[in-house]
């Protein structure tokens, strides 16, 4: 009887965690749409938006036998589901707004069942689907983060040693993200963390002074991450060599040139 109420038991909260992937991208996307309704309910949207993450990630984390340091698997899905919000602030096409929520919505699905599968059901996790994943929407929270700190500072005129100050948090919790996903030993890339991140942060300082609108400024900076932490990941993977660093060098001043000649400034 024992055994048998347990087998129940487990088989429940099996069932339970398999509706949660689904279930908490969709409660998210409500509250974004309250938001988008009724803006003045944004922070307390951010904040719920933040706890569910937080309960289905420490849920997960606390019944799987696979990894119990849950809290990694934080970090893309809060940065990206604030990002998202924050940007839209800037934003009046609504048509675009409704698009980045969408879009949020099939991330924290595709991620959450990652993350399921992966701590709860790894026979069925494919292999790097969480490091494929993250590493387009990783640069595209950084993009989204960038750009709402340049439109904070071109509208709000915020000082700008206050966003340097999150940004440096935010950077350096987007780098170790990528790191830890592609199961890189900390003491091996805490370094380079701290290095890119003063990189990148010099130049986010450096781009303020210029006249771009915040979608070019951060555009550009994003584009620099790109190149910093492809090059980066790949060298603590060895998998580095002169074609690579000759390609994302190429890439990333080809494309900060086509920005920068060919979108409108100010």
């Amino acid at each position: 009887m024992i055994s048998g109420n347990t087998l129940k038991i487990s088989n429940g909260v099996k069932l339970n965690n398999r509706i949660l992937p689904l279930l908490i991208p969709l409660l998210i996307f409500l509250l974004q749409e309250v938001y988008f309704f009724y803006p003045r309910f944004i922070y307390i949207a951010a904040v719920l938006a933040v706890l569910l993450i937080f309960f289905i990630v420490w849920q997960f984390g606390r019944a799987s036998e696979i990894d119990k340091q849950w809290w990694n698997y934080l970090i893309l899905p809060v940065i990206m589901s604030v990002s998202v919000m924050a940007y839209s602030v800037f934003i009046s096409n609504k048509l675009i707004i409704q698009l980045l929520f969408i879009f949020n919505l099939i991330f924290l699905y595709l991620y959450l069942r990652h993350v399921y599968y992966y701590l709860l059901n790894p026979l069925a996790y494919e292999v790097l689907s969480l490091e494929s994943l993250s590493s387009y929407v990783n640069w595209l929270a950084f993009f989204l983060l960038a750009s709402t700190f340049y439109g904070l500072e071109s509208f709000l005129n915020l000082p700008i040693f206050w966003l340097v100050l999150i940004m440096i948090g935010a950077t350096v919790l987007l780098i170790y993200q990528i790191i830890w996903v592609n199961k890189i030993e900390l003491k091996n890339g805490l370094p380079y963390i701290l290095i890119s991140c003063l990189i990148l942060v010099e130049l986010f300082w450096s781009i303020s002074f210029l006249p771009f609108n915040y979608n070019i400024a951060g555009l550009s900076l994003a584009i620099c991450y790109y190149v910093i932490i492809g090059l980066v990941k790949n060298y603590l993977l060895d998998r580095l060599d002169a074609a690579k660093i000759k390609m994302y060098l190429i890439l990333g001043l080809v494309s900060l040139l086509l920005i920068l000649f060919t979108a409108r400034w100010v």
